[in-house]
């Protein structure tokens, strides 16, 4: 099963599940945030506090994300080889953007293909409490 490596090695360096929210610590532990980080870094080159305040706006809060898990997961997915890193000025540290590479395009697919069906099941879970409430 090496296809789950570079995912295992992800989610250590997203810190686990990280959430107190049973929902959003079981989308976390299913690799949600390296999937959210590579689609955002597939669209278009991002860095690290725009990829935190993207991915807190599109998943409503649910996934509030700090620099100590961001961070150590850009770093991973990089070593990993799934984002390259680009520093905005090369001559001094500033921000450093991220791009999705080739083997990150595959692994997004992969994650979405894994991850969907969760997804799936907590949307007909949750229109299923709205139903009945």
């Amino acid at each position: 099963m090496t296809e789950a490596a570079p995912l295992e090695r992800a989610r250590a360096a997203a810190g686990g599940a990280g959430s107190s929210d049973p929902l959003a610590a079981g989308l976390r532990r299913s690799g949600l945030l390296p999937l959210l980080v590579l689609v955002l870094c597939g669209r278009e080159p991002c860095y690290g506090n725009q990829l935190m305040e993207r991915i807190a706006e599109l998943t409503g809060g649910l996934l509030a994300v700090n620099p100590n898990t961001m961070y150590p997961l850009l770093r991973q997915l990089e070593a990993d080889g799934l984002i390259a890193g680009e520093w905005e000025h090369p001559e001094r540290r500033s921000r450093r953007f991220y791009r999705l590479t080739p083997a990150g395009e595959a692994e997004r697919a992969r994650l979405a293909a894994d991850i969907r069906p969760r997804l799936d099941a907590a949307a007909a879970a949750i229109e299923a409490l709205r139903a009945e409430l």
